[in-house]
């Protein structure tokens, strides 16, 4: 059975409950039409796989190699080590049963508070989108979905629910827009990950001018647009706008919402359908590329992980401290030598309501963030 042939079978209610996650990491299955549940996990920096059906903050995720933080890895200014590691994550991926890896981030450094620099590729939207599209080619060179991210913006974590990058159009091609770009048209992505912020005001998830003139209709992304966690403000002016999945699952709120524009005329049911064909599309895809899940080498991957992070060092001079030898004693001081830090942090947590009522910290109301 063909997407076009499963949308005219499904109900109303199946279509409005597709654009919803079925819980914290995995998008709705439907078995009756052959739909499989997509398993979607973060990265980008190694597998943080997390079992059960919420979040963890990654106490609790599976075993798996650290690889590199995106700033290091892009320090190498190397296609083949960013390929190598997305190959490497691909079949770690299909070793974890995942389908969807989150990654790789992309967004423009642009201040040094970012508390999520140590993810992004560049402050240079060339060395960015020229990178992660060789990172998306190894992942999905693997039968595993490549969902680059954050679109677009996103360059701050304090209030990054209700904050807003305000911005010329040229600024936004130029700068902002242009890794983007690059990476869409040159890997063809699975999917895209909307941000938390608003762009001039307006959402990101709800900017129908980025998400389907620019990123569809220009550039010809053909994937499904898929929000941060917990980033929807308005799930009917997100889809009317392209974003295709919520996630994670709200309860029965979103599909409740859809269901009730399209009856009284807010949302067109074409429309719905557009949103949940792209959806389905990618789905089905994943299906049919899935391989046979085969343990990976853990032992080789963290070889390939030394391999990459020593192609991401630089060394601005040497006066003879180089190589270290095993037989010399040496003393490491500092703020890390007492608190180890290998993948970067600052990146703000969160306590999830059931409701949507507004909060002290964030005017949209689905989260209160306290920083790091």
């Amino acid at each position: 059975m063909d997407v076009k042939e499963i949308l005219l079978q499904m109900t109303l209610e199946e279509k409005a409950q597709m654009c919803s996650g079925a819980d914290f990491w995995r998008a709705k299955g439907i078995d009756k039409y052959g739909i499989p549940s997509l398993m979607l996990s973060d990265g980008p920096h190694g597998l943080r796989k997390q079992e059960g059906e919420t979040d963890h903050l990654g106490i609790k995720s599976i075993k798996s190699v650290c690889f590199p933080a995106g700033c290091t890895v892009a320090s190498s200014f190397d296609r083949n080590i960013m390929q190598l590691l997305g190959e490497t994550l691909g079949e770690e991926c299909q070793a974890e049963n995942v389908d969807i890896l989150l990654g790789p981030a992309i967004n423009v450094k642009r201040s040094p508070l970012c508390g999520r620099n140590f993810e992004y590729l560049s402050e240079d939207p060339v060395v960015a989108g020229e990178l992660s599209a060789a990172y998306i080619k190894g992942i999905q060179g693997k039968g595993i979905g490549a969902c680059p991210k954050h679109f677009f913006a996103y360059n701050q974590e304090k209030r990054r629910m209700n904050s807003s990058s305000n911005m010329t159009e040229r600024t936004a091609r130029e700068i902002y827009l242009n890794g983007f770009e690059r990476m869409v048209k040159k890997s063809k992505p699975w999917s895209i990950m909307s941000a938390y912020n608003q762009i001039n005001g307006v959402y990101a998830s709800e900017q129908k001018k980025y998400l389907t003139d620019v990123l569809r209709k220009e550039w010809g992304f053909d994937g499904f647009v898929v929000s941060d966690w917990g980033a929807v403000n308005d799930i009917v002016k997100d889809i009317k706008a392209g974003l295709n999945l919520e996630m994670p699952y709200v309860g029965e709120f979103s599909a409740n919402q859809i269901i009730e524009a399209v009856k009284n005329g807010k949302l067109s049911e074409e429309r719905l359908n557009e949103v949940v064909e792209q959806l389905l599309n990618v789905i089905l895809k994943s299906r049919e590329l899935k391989k046979d899940k085969k343990a990976f080498d853990r032992k080789k991957d963290h070889e390939i992980a030394r391999k990459i992070a020593s192609e991401g060092m630089i060394l601005l001079k040497n006066k003879g401290s180089l190589p270290l030898k095993r037989s010399e004693n040496i003393l490491f001081v500092g703020e890390f030598a007492e608190r180890p830090r290998y993948q970067g942090g600052g990146e703000f947590t969160y306590q999830r309501f059931s409701c949507r009522q507004c909060c002290d910290e964030c005017t949209r109301g689905s989260t209160v963030f306290k920083g790091i």
